[in-house]
């Protein structure tokens, strides 16, 4: 079985979770500055075999498009573009950076390392992957 990818997209930084093999766990694998995430992809796509890449999907409580989403739709039109091959999906980012705040706090994290912003956008994708394959049933 193939492999899901989940991004958590930023102007700067993308946190990037995958699951398993068996499509069980979702695990934090990186963060990587967002001009370098293709390169990234590429790279990484030709050692893994992945069915779908995640993209987390920015909304307000309204649940409309939030602000940053319009940094996300242009990214996600270049990933389809770039990779036909590869399922996109889009899943619902909300509160997903402060459930990774807690995370760090209920992990035992000192207040240095729960500063660490890339440490909060790899945790984030690893929820937005967690959730998306609960909601799936995967």
């Amino acid at each position: 079985m193939a492999r899901i990818l989940a991004i958590d997209y930023g102007s700067k930084r993308v946190g990037i979770a995958v699951t398993d093999s068996l499509q069980i766990i979702a695990t934090g694998l990186t963060t990587v500055h967002s001009k370098d995430l293709i390169s990234f992809l590429e790279t990484y796509l030709a050692k893994e075999n992945v069915e779908c890449i995640v993209v987390g999907e920015p909304k307000t409580l309204q649940n409309e498009a939030s602000d940053s989403a319009r940094f996300i739709e242009p990214f996600v039109t270049h990933l389809t573009r770039k990779f036909p091959h590869i399922k996109i999906a889009r899943y619902d980012e909300r509160f997903t950076s402060l459930m990774a705040h807690q995370t760090m706090l209920m992990g035992g994290l000192n207040k240095k390392a729960r500063a660490n912003k890339d440490t909060v956008d790899m945790i984030s994708a690893t929820i937005i992957l967690q959730d998306y394959l609960k909601f799936n049933n995967k």
